[in-house]
């Protein structure tokens, strides 16, 4: 299994910035390549951190059903915008 992650090298040790599904003493082979700047790893992981909250916090997707009965509570027809956008453009 190969993954990449981005890390800080802090101390004499790089620190991974997420969580890895390794075992504890798991022998590891370590590339390392610097990154353009050195912020950009950071708020890639803090986007994907709040992201991962947002979607935690969104609860269930619902189903097509669900979706049906909320759109039919939209006043008027989706059809008639298009065309009326679309004679908009001419």
């Amino acid at each position: 299994m190969s993954i990449q992650v981005d890390a800080i090298y802090e101390n004499g040790v790089l620190r991974p910035l997420q969580p890895l599904d390794l075992t504890e003493h798991e022998r590891v082979v370590v590339s390392v390549a610097k990154a353009s700047t050195a912020k950009s790893p950071v708020r890639a992981v803090e986007l994907v951190e709040r992201l991962t909250r947002e979607l935690r916090d969104a609860g269930p997707t619902p189903d097509i059903e669900e979706v049906r009965r909320r759109l039919s509570g939209i006043p008027g027809s989706m059809t008639e915008d298009f065309i009326a956008e679309r004679d908009e453009r001419r």
